[in-house]
């Protein structure tokens, strides 16, 4: 990536500085061209303004006198620049006078054919001439007396000094453009090498990552592109560590809970005997240790899916009726006294109805083994902001303080006192429901002296993560 980084950059210096020497050399030579033609134009525009004048000599207008009109002007005039111009007069076919003919830079020689062209000119004429000393530009004007050619006046210009200057800084510029390509080229060098120094130590921190170590962390300064992937990194490393480290824990916390029901099993079933009533006490005793471990199975399965975008299928349900049905099926958990509050309640809420049933459930069997008969058990719902909040209390013997926040987590019991056996993965379960929903769980004390357990829920549950399809569902 660096090399093409250098490569780019080398392409990029290249094409701005030809592009910068090609557009100078144009420009120059397209002033050169402008300023020649001044000239040209303006000996052409005083030999006219002589020409139209009185000849100091006789006191009267030129008239067909070209002779001395051509005299006058070559004594007072003085080319431009007299090195490399000319002014030359003819006079019917011949040669008449010329400036710089002796000395200078430009000495047009006696060509007969292009003088010829120009002494038979009869209208003005400009162009350009190849010579002994290079280039020449010139521009022809015929002199006439009586609507008759009786000369021709010529300015040339000889432009090789001024190409040759324009020429000599062309070449400057480039020799000044390929040094600055050699720099730029070199510090485009260090600086994308310095630009991909946060991917390097990405790679090396990737290749120092291990199973059992998740701790590597690249050093992330700056707020650019390449500083939001060092933080988008760690924080996928960080997401990655939590999650082996709940996975670590999950199966820590899953051989120690199958542990002893194996263990079980696995005694009465060596110590199995022939007698018909002891076989079927060991069967019953088999068989509700492997209830227990299937429940144990389905709970997990449950907590593994709530991570997946297809885990909830939200709808607009109404709230009392739900909670109607729910405290429905409630009712066969055992008898108590049950109440239902919705007075609060909103009418209608986004939720999924399986998911809420089976995290209230969970709920209210929870308060039915911490109650006896008789004793109330509470369902309820009420508006909280512009989402929902659902709560189960019971009037049995609450909770205490200092375990109420472990409540939710995997394998934790409260009052474990033996009233009931459980999975521990039941308020688990509640709490990755309500967190799929972007909601939350609480536990505290109820206004009976009992446990109260809160699901709060948002105005809208979370939405799935993109592309993911509703696909079936695995209750």
């Amino acid at each position: 990536m660096r090399i093409r980084i250098l490569a780019y950059a080398v392409l990029i210096l290249l094409l701005g500085i030809v592009v910068t020497v090609v557009t100078m050399r144009q420009i120059l030579y397209a002033q050169l061209d402008v300023r020649i033609n001044e000239e040209l134009t303006q000996e052409v525009r005083e030999f006219r303004s002589l020409a139209g004048g009185i000849d100091p000599r006789t006191g009267r207008p030129f008239g067909g006198d070209v002779e001395s009109l051509f005299e006058t002007f070559l004594q007072r005039n003085v080319p431009v620049d007299p090195d490399d111009e000319q002014l030359l007069t003819f006079v019917g076919e011949d040669l008449y006078r010329t400036t710089n003919y002796a000395g200078g830079t430009l000495r047009l020689q006696r060509e007969p054919a292009l003088f010829a062209e120009w002494s038979a000119v009869e209208a003005p004429r400009s162009g350009a001439v190849a010579s002994a000393d290079g280039e020449v530009r010139y521009l022809t004007v015929p002199v006439r007396a009586n609507e008759e050619v009786r000369g021709t006046f010529v300015v040339a210009i000889l432009a090789e000094a001024d190409q040759a200057e324009i020429d000599d800084a062309v070449r400057i510029a480039a020799l000044v453009g390929a040094a600055a390509l050699l720099l730029g080229s070199l510090l485009a060098y260090l600086a994308s090498g310095r630009v991909l120094s946060p991917l390097r130590e990405l790679t090396e921190t990737a290749r120092s990552i291990e199973e059992h170590d998740l701790t590597a962390r690249i050093d992330v300064t700056g707020d650019d592109e390449l500083a939001e992937l060092g933080h988008t990194f760690n924080g996928m490393l960080d997401r990655l560590e939590g999650s082996f480290d709940s996975q670590r824990e999950l199966i820590r916390d899953v051989s120690h809970e199958l542990r002893t029901p194996i263990t079980i099993v696995r005694g009465h079933l060596e110590l199995l005997g022939d007698d018909p009533a002891e076989r079927r006490e060991t069967v019953e005793l088999v068989t509700d240790e492997l209830d227990r471990m299937g429940r144990l199975v389905n709970d997990l399965m449950t907590l593994a899916r709530a991570d997946r975008p297809d885990f909830l299928r939200p709808e607009q349900v109404d709230v009392e009726e739900l909670l109607t049905e729910i405290l429905a099926k409630a009712s066969l958990l055992g008898e108590r006294e049950w109440r239902l509050v919705t007075a609060a309640a909103p009418r209608r809420a986004t939720l999924d109805p399986q998911r809420i049933t089976q995290a209230m459930i969970n709920l209210i069997d929870n308060a039915v083994h911490q109650t006896a008969p008789g004793q109330p058990v509470v369902v309820g719902a009420a508006a909280e902001g512009d989402g929902l909040r659902l709560w189960v209390a019971d009037g049995g013997r609450g909770i205490e303080p200092e375990p109420r926040q472990r409540l939710f987590e995997r394998f934790e019991r409260g009052n474990a006192d033996g009233l009931y056996s459980g999975t521990g993965l039941g308020l688990a379960i509640v709490k990755a429901i309500a967190e799929a929903h972007g909601g939350s769980v609480r536990a505290g004390a109820a206004a009976a002296g009992g446990a109260e357990f809160t699901i709060v829920l948002p105005g809208r549950p979370r939405p799935p993560a993109p592309g993911a399809g509703p696909g079936p569902r695995d209750d």
